[in-house]
């Protein structure tokens, strides 16, 4: 086995093949650039090593620098995680030349499966159904745009060598696939290298459904069930599990005995993924083959009891696999939830910043239930723009998809994170979503449901009074904290009450709270009660809280005569006041935000790449204003209505905050 091993390849994946090199008493040497110089993935190596600026493109990616390292530390075999360089078979190439065991699939296998053009065709070689398209090269936008016309719209333009939703459009139009192509074809050549673009029909209500390979160097193959990917937005994964909801286990033979058979056909070893779009009545294409190690390779793990770390690098190391097809036992159901440095409430646009707060949910492994946590960041630490706004995977498992489910909800709740945007909110109304839980979802889910974003979640009557039940409870065990206070004048005692007003969500409720040990009963005016208990301490952010036997777990932040409660994903300031506050209150002006409705404001921290208008001209409705790039995307910002251009604040190269404004109109 293996001294040293290098990770080629930084934040949570790096972190997580540390972990398994380290119960196999091998040490690991981790690289950085300067913006991760203390990142936890450096902590927790024994050994790392600085190979550049913080742009991947001068670190990361340049394999010169990767292969220094290694000679500098006398590494025997390297781990490339997924991304950067991980499905570049120069590097795979450069490390045979060296001597060192590459921890992933043979050159040829990474060349033949990695470019998704050369895979398609191989795939139809050897039988397999694919998705119609154009796979020769296409030279510019209006070759494009004939190409699209040919295959019909709606399509799919994507870059050969794309991954992890980058480098990907849907066109309905010749206008979407005009600018789609340049679009694609920049951010394909920013973030891989390698700007070729090819198109395909796309599937309107597929599924994403991928399975998991394994194979060794002495030709033994096995698929280890499969994922659901189909909630994603903007192409990029969201939200997996496994098994699939819709799958019977015919379907899963024959997918699982495709897989395997294409992955041997190219000679494939270590892990891989061949993913495939299913229609409703069942039928699968092939999609690509993913010759790596997948983001969301957890739940296979959590149902399969497989550490597929451990594998690839036992593979590497030459041994076969020690298990077969028929020892392969997919056991209860596995949630995963990505949680990204995003704004949902901006259109999910990138958010980068530090984290003022970061406490994960408590990891688990227990007989019914288990959480895990897969991340490479910590408090304190800092969100860059220069890398994927991934954060942290959060994954649940239990013996149903109910129960996971359930489990994901409350891990979800009881996450910390404050300082930066994030879409834990949106992960959190996801799970509570009707069609989400009947498992009947398409990769259209997130479009279709949430058409115009992303605007919160609304209590449902129930929870806006087990809510202000708990939160009037927590407020007057504040009030009875704060009226013992010490230093107090003598026979200065202030009595606090139990008569109170909630206003929560739009509604003023009047409540009465009859205190004991065990808890509090909270009765409103119309003579319903809830029954309160918690070990809330005031001041602490997280309320774990039982009402009426349900559990809730609440995020809890202090705010004038009240509290900022956070649950399920919905987002809501909760105020509690004695009656005479409360007459009081009500004659209160309300206060208005600022009309920004005549400005274009930056939605996120990023780099303005172009500007497509000048001040004075007439713009419609859905034109395209400009061009941001921000965590490796670009973003265009168009027209919400009809105007004029009266001013333009930024141009080209200009690097922006959130809300800068970016042009004025009349």
């Amino acid at each position: 086995m293996f001294d040293k091993i290098l990770i080629a390849n930084r934040g949570e994946i790096a972190c997580r093949v540390i972990k398994t090199a380290r119960r196999m008493g091998i040490s690991t040497v981790a690289v950085y650039s300067d913006a991760d110089r203390n990142a936890l993935h450096v902590e927790m190596a024994d050994e790392a090593v600085h190979i550049g600026p913080p742009p991947a493109n001068q670190s990361y990616i340049v394999i010169d620098r990767v292969m220094e390292a290694i000679r500098a530390t006398g590494a025997q075999a390297v781990h490339p995680g997924y991304g950067f360089l991980s499905e570049n078979p120069k590097f795979a190439e450069a490390l045979e030349t060296e001597g060192v065991a590459f921890i992933g699939p043979p050159v040829g296998a990474i060349e033949a499966m990695g470019d998704k053009i050369t895979s398609k065709k191989i795939a139809q070689e050897a039988g397999v159904s694919t998705v119609p398209g154009y796979m020769g090269l296409i030279e510019d936008a209006e070759e494009a745009v004939k190409i699209a016309g040919e295959v019909g719209y709606p399509v799919m333009i994507k870059a050969s060598a794309g991954g992890g939703g980058k480098g990907m459009r849907i066109a309905w139009n010749d206008q979407e696939a005009r600018e789609g192509f340049q679009s694609s074809k920049n951010e394909a050549a920013a973030s891989f290298g390698d700007d070729r673009i090819f198109i395909e029909k796309f599937v309107t209500q597929p599924r994403h459904i991928e399975i998991q390979v394994l194979c060794d160097a002495h030709g033994n193959g096995i698929y280890l069930g499969e994922r659901e990917c189909s909630i994603q937005r903007r192409n990029q994964k969201v939200i997996e599990e496994a098994p699939s909801p819709f799958l019977d286990e015919e379907t899963r033979r024959a997918m699982g005995e495709q897989a395997v058979a294409l992955a041997l056909a190219v000679g494939y070893t270590s892990a891989g993924t061949v993913e495939f779009i299913v229609d409703g009545e069942k039928n699968f294409y092939f999609l690509e083959m993913n010759t790596r190690l997948q983001v969301e390779h957890p739940v296979t793990e959590l149902i399969t009891g497989v550490d597929l770390v451990e594998q690839m690098i036992r593979v590497a190391n030459g041994e076969p696999l020690s298990m077969s097809q028929g020892d392969v036992k997919l056991n209860g159901w596995a949630m995963e939830s990505r949680i990204y440095a995003e704004d949902p409430y901006r259109n999910f646009l990138p958010s980068i910043g530090r984290l003022v707060a970061y406490k994960p949910p408590a990891e688990v492994s227990e007989p019914a239930r288990a959480v895990r946590n897969d991340t490479g960041v910590y408090e304190g630490g800092e969100i860059s723009m220069y890398y994927d706004p991934m954060i942290a995977k959060l994954c649940t498992w239990a013996p149903t998809r109910g129960e996971a489910i359930e489990e994901m909800r409350v891990a979800l709740d009881s996450f910390e994170l404050e300082g930066i945007g994030h879409n834990i909110p949106f992960l959190a109304a996801v799970m509570d979503h009707p069609k989400f839980v009947s498992g009947n979802i398409t990769t259209a889910f997130i479009a279709e449901e949430y058409p115009d974003g992303f605007e919160g979640v609304e209590l449902s009557g129930t929870d806006k009074r087990r809510v202000a039940a708990a939160a009037a409870a927590m407020y007057r065990l504040a009030e009875i904290r704060r009226s013992r206070v010490s230093g107090r004048m003598d026979n200065h005692e202030r009595k606090v009450g139990s008569d109170w007003v909630v206003s929560v969500a739009g509604e003023t409720l009047v409540t009465e709270i009859a205190a004991d040990r065990g808890g509090a009963t909270v009765a409103f005016s119309d003579g319903s009660t809830h029954r309160v208990s918690s070990d809330w301490t005031p001041g602490d952010s997280l309320a774990r809280v039982e009402i009426d036997g349900r559990l809730m777990v609440l995020k809890v932040g202090k705010i004038v005569s009240g509290f900022r409660i956070r649950f399920r994903g919905a987002d809501v300031p909760v105020k509690v006041w004695t009656p005479r506050q409360a007459e009081l209150a009500a004659l209160m002006p309300e206060r208005l935000p600022p009309d920004t409705s005549k400005m274009l404001l930056c939605p996120m921290p990023g780099l303005i790449v172009k500007v497509d208008v000048a001040e004075g001209d007439e713009v419609q409705e859905g034109q395209a204003l400009c061009t941001v790039e921000a965590m490796k995307m670009e973003n265009i910002l168009r027209a919400e209505k009809t105007g004029r251009v009266a001013k333009i604040n930024a141009g080209p190269g200009d690097s922006l905050a959130v809300d800068d404004v970016i042009m004025e109109f009349e």
